[in-house]
């Protein structure tokens, strides 16, 4: 398997301040994890190019992206809510976040890859079509996926998310869109606060409690998951990739292990292997304790590889 790793160092110009926790450090941390363990050099490295705005207007309006634009500050640190802050360099680091994913969907498409990982930030799951919330500008994985349907006329593509916060963001886009499914994990009840009882034919939810340990959390996802995946048969399978239920993470209070990320990306590639001829591009989301979030991107990674999970 050809694992791509796509990134760009102008994520790391966006920060929101000294105390807050998705920080430049995050990826330091991935890269220095995958340097160390050897993984990152059995990957295809490459750098991420900016999306266009065209490339960006297919999931958010155009006098949303245009008004983003004006918030940008000469200098310092503008609140656009209490969580989303914005320093010049934030939406240049947002743009080539979601241009990473557009660039793993061409690979994939191309036969340059197998599967991807996009090790980008800001995160993007919780931003909605007009609304840049919970640390997320520009929705990374919808940017990806509706390039994948107006590039290369992908019809049904699988979007799996396993962060421990609900994809509003992925929701409030493709809300009853038959050729998009979403499966979505989350800790209940919790931030957004919103999506989370949502009835959409398209959306398989899959709530659970603080506390939630290994063996609940994959029963779930079997149970909730897998007949959804199987009857949807997807052409394309994106991952917002969240490591922040892992036990060690200090935002959340679900109770999962780092071998957590290496079976749950492993179920991922089963299903791209059935009926998506291997494609997979997965997007970085949260994780914020930052030795447990390089150890589960290591793990996550070592799946892609195709390699055994060894600690």
């Amino acid at each position: 398997m050809i694992t791509s790793f796509i990134s760009h160092p102008d994520c790391d110009l966006h920060h929101m301040g000294p105390e807050h926790p998705e920080s430049p450090l995050r990826l330091e941390a991935i890269r220095a994890r995958l340097a160390l363990s050897g993984l990152l050099q059995q990957t295809m490295q490459s750098e991420a190019r900016p999306a266009s705005e065209e490339e960006l207007a297919r999931v958010h309006p155009l006098r949303h992206l245009r008004a983003l634009d004006k918030c940008v500050p000469e200098t310092g640190i503008v609140t656009l809510d209490s969580d989303t802050l914005m320093n010049p360099d934030s939406l240049s680091a947002a743009r080539v976040a979601a241009g990473a994913v557009i660039r793993g969907v061409d690979q994939v498409y191309r036969g340059q890859a197998d599967n991807v990982f996009c090790a980008v930030r800001p995160p993007g799951h919780h931003a909605e079509a007009t609304d840049a919330m919970g640390f997320c500008f520009y929705n990374n994985v919808a940017v990806g996926a509706a390039h994948a349907r107006a590039r290369h006329g992908v019809r049904r593509i699988a979007i799996l998310d396993f962060d421990v916060h609900q994809c509003n963001g992925t929701i409030d886009i493709f809300k009853d869109d038959p050729d998009i499914l979403i499966c979505t994990s989350f800790q209940y009840p919790f931030y957004p606060w919103r999506y989370l009882r949502s009835e959409w034919q398209n959306v398989v939810n899959t709530p659970l409690e603080a506390g939630t340990d290994s063996a609940a959390f994959r029963k779930a996802i079997e149970d909730d998951w897998l007949p959804a995946l199987h009857a949807f048969k997807p052409e394309l399978v994106l991952v917002s990739a969240g490591f922040d239920a892992h036990r060690e993470d200090p935002l959340a209070e679900l109770c999962l292990e780092d071998e957590d990320y290496y079976w749950i990306t492993r179920l991922a590639l089963d299903i791209a292997a059935l009926y998506a001829d291997n494609r997979l591009v997965s997007v970085l989301e949260g994780g914020y304790d930052l030795d447990s979030l390089g150890r589960s991107v290591e793990a996550h990674v070592k799946a892609l590889l195709g390699l055994p999970f060894e600690q």
